[in-house]
């Protein structure tokens, strides 16, 4: 086997790191990104073995958003996490890493009020913290784009309900092979929702104040820390995202409470939003992964100055073999944006490798 020599600069990418309990060969994160190439009832493309496979030379993958229930899913073709068939369909994904050497973690996502529920298998509706709509529409199958629909507030029993279904939507994905799980709350999904006040107008004691909007994000966090252990476990978050119409107030106030509430976990990762977000960095207990329009230069600054890991989206999702390519300075395929959310092999399987 022929060592390629690192470009100048780059060499820290390639350099081993650890988060929590995963060992990782490398400091390249492939973050998660929707695909879309799910069957009807959530089970897992066969083709999305080979995909993730594809990648597995990725010191860790972070899988496309999983819902953990039926009423967390929003978007059409999104896989679950939350029943047999599921689970078994997962189980391909992990052997085909695990066989090519790589290591992967599952990223749970309830949308909470982003979605429709023509979208859903069993078409149950949307919760959120409040009976707000995200302004704004979602593509069906069915029918072509849709206003978003109006959400269920969460009454004090979908709380406890909803952290349940994600304790057990954890543990399953540690029975189907996986090293780690990603909790998604960034990008306006339902975790998000709780933080932002324009979605969070909550009376009780899961609104108001920075301590009453993110108790229930610790609360979940916690609660999965318990079930799979924290150093499987990782966070992320989009600190002054402005996403599926979420507006957030005191967002400085708000992390810095998350953050310092959390425990120690196996990583917290920052998706940047343009929002000045290394004044939190210091609050947070655990190793850092950052993502968020890196490429392979300014993934290394990012790594010498704060984080333990970079997560790069559309240069994984284009170039199957992204770390040799950064090895050896090569140039890089250009995604299709067109196929990003298809129901085909075109555009997923077929991005050549050197």
């Amino acid at each position: 086997m022929v060592e390629l020599k690192a470009q100048s600069g780059r060499d820290i990418l390639f350099q081993p790191t650890q988060l929590g309990a995963l060992g990782l060969a490398n400091k390249m994160v492939m973050a998660p990104m929707t695909r879309s190439r799910a069957s009807r009832d959530g089970v897992p493309s066969p083709w999305a073995a080979e995909y993730y496979a594809q990648r597995a030379s990725a010191g860790l993958i972070i899988t496309e958003g999983t819902q953990p229930s039926y009423e967390g899913q929003g978007y059409c073709r999104t896989p679950g996490i939350h029943t047999p068939m599921q689970a078994a369909g997962w189980r391909t994904v992990t052997d085909a890493v695990h066989r090519a050497g790589g290591k992967i973690a599952l990223q749970i996502m309830h949308v909470g009020r982003v979605g429709h529920p023509l979208n859903q298998w069993e078409p149950v509706g949307l919760v959120a913290p409040s009976a707000i709509a995200a302004q704004g529409q979602m593509y069906t199958d069915q029918s072509g784009q849709q206003p978003m629909a109006t959400p269920r507030a969460m009454s004090s029993e979908d709380l406890k309900r909803v952290i349940e279904d994600h304790k057990k939507a954890a543990a399953l994905a540690l029975e189907a092979g996986f090293d780690g799980v990603e909790l998604h709350g960034a990008n306006g999904y339902l975790l998000q929702q709780f933080l932002a006040a324009n979605s969070n107008q909550r009376t009780d004691d899961y609104g108001g104040s920075p301590e009453r909007r993110t108790r229930f994000v610790l609360e979940l966090v916690d609660a999965v820390a318990a079930e799979i252990g924290p150093d499987r476990l990782g966070l992320r978050i989009s600190p002054g995202g402005g996403l599926n119409d979420l507006r957030e107030e005191d967002t400085e106030t708000t992390y810095r409470t998350l953050l310092q509430g959390l425990g120690d976990l196996a990583w917290v990762h920052f998706m940047h939003t343009g929002w000045p977000q290394e004044t939190l960095y210091r609050w947070a207990r655990s190793p850092l992964i950052l993502t968020g329009g890196y490429d392979a230069d300014t993934g290394a600054a990012a790594l010498r100055a704060s984080a333990a890991a970079v997560g790069f989206g559309r240069a994984f999702l284009a170039n199957p073999d992204l770390p040799r390519r950064f090895r050896e300075g090569a140039p890089l395929n250009e995604p299709r944006p067109q196929f990003f959310f298809s129901a085909s092999a075109e555009g997923y399987l077929d991005y050549p490798s050197l």
